[in-house]
């Protein structure tokens, strides 16, 4: 196949293989150790790998493991590897040991972008999405399972390294055998490190001990999903140049609400970009008090749906078992003495002098 008829001549594809291209990329060409002609695997060029980043992030796409898989069918992403597979393992890691610099180069297309009039930030679209983590449940343990665990993970890395085991197996497959012990020792090190993290957050003894975390991808934590189950779970923040539709910001939270995440997101846009939006648009997720007054401070034309918050009241007052018949609706108001009649007959009046019946006392008791 000729992978030149993959893609149209104008495609954007193209042009962001030209655009990295021409820039100096030396500093990551000097790390690579492998030479023409002798033995070792090929390494894959930084330019690939940089564009395949650049193009994904212009998909909404920031996955390692999602960018190898549209590798496979995708005709932009396979016109860039020449329908060669690339290996999820190598785009992370090359995103993971190259973060500082390719978040520089990131920051610099953007801004390239912005001076071209390519995004006008006139107005963002700014959404969570919570994405589904590589785990289960059922990888949740207490500390106690995952030190027992880490134990027998520290005893097969040393049994990796005797020289008669290694014997055994070729080359390639020892390697990758070293490769998932070792990462599976440092998930459960990390575990042990977010388990810490979840502990200072609890306030009862019980509460503590009862902590868990997954083994398996140790960040991730129990989030509720659109289909009103729960799963381990990251909360995907984006935000989009409404006109151009490029993504100016991408960021993971652990948190399972949105609100916030409003403001450590246009303060992301704020250092990639040098400027405020004009208008950030939310759904009703990150709609409070804090992320309105936070806004205007910012001058950003805040826009989203305002709730009238009865749904939120109801749920509040079935969680603390008040009847129907006492509901606030069935309260009736004095507006001369500035008191309300429960059902009771009882009165209900204002102590506080504010009018907000914040301290409030049911007169006769």
């Amino acid at each position: 196949m000729d992978v030149e008829w993959l893609v149209p001549e104008d495609h954007e594809v193209r042009a962001i293989w030209e655009f990295v291209g021409r820039m100096d990329l030396s500093g990551y060409y000097e790390e690579i150790e492998v030479v023409e002609g002798e033995a070792g695997r090929s390494a894959t060029d930084p330019q690939l790998l940089i564009s395949l980043w650049i193009y994904g992030y212009s998909k909404g796409v920031s996955a390692a493991r999602e960018i190898a898989r549209l590798c496979e069918y995708d005709p932009a992403y396979q016109w860039l590897t020449g329908l060669e597979p690339v290996n999820y393992h190598t785009l992370s890691d090359f995103r993971v040991d190259h973060k500082e610099a390719l978040d520089e180069l990131f920051t610099e297309v953007l801004g390239l972008l912005s001076a071209e009039g390519l995004i006008s930030l006139e107005r963002v679209m700014h959404d969570g999405s919570k994405v589904k983590a590589c785990a289960s449940g059922d990888t949740f343990r207490r500390e106690e399972r995952i030190r027992a665990h880490l134990e027998l993970a520290r005893g097969q890395v040393e049994q990796m390294g005797d020289p008669r085991a290694a014997e055994e197996v070729s080359p390639r497959v020892a390697k990758a055998r070293q490769r998932v012990v070792r990462e599976k020792k440092e998930r459960l090190e990390m575990a042990l490190e977010e388990l810490e993290k979840i502990r200072a957050t609890k306030s009862s003894k019980a509460e503590k001990q009862d902590v868990r975390v997954s083994m398996t991808d140790p960040q991730a934590r129990i989030m509720k999903q659109s289909d009103g189950g729960f799963a381990p779970s990251y909360n995907v923040q984006i935000t989009t140049d409404a006109k151009e539709k490029v993504i100016v910001g991408v960021g993971a939270s652990q948190c399972g609400s949105d609100y916030g995440e409003l403001v450590p997101a246009m303060e992301k846009v704020e250092e990639k970009m040098g400027r405020n939006p004009g208008q950030a648009v939310v759904d009703g997720g990150f709609i409070s008090r804090q992320n309105i007054l936070a806004m205007e401070q910012k001058k950003i034309d805040f826009i989203g749906p305002m709730g009238d918050g009865a749904e939120q009241s109801v749920g509040q007052l079935n969680r603390r078992g008040v009847e129907e018949a006492f509901r606030p609706e069935a309260f009736c108001y004095d507006e001369g003495n500035n008191t309300y009649t429960c059902p009771a007959g009882k009165v209900l009046a204002d102590y506080s002098g504010r009018g907000g019946f914040s301290l409030p006392f049911l007169l006769g008791d």
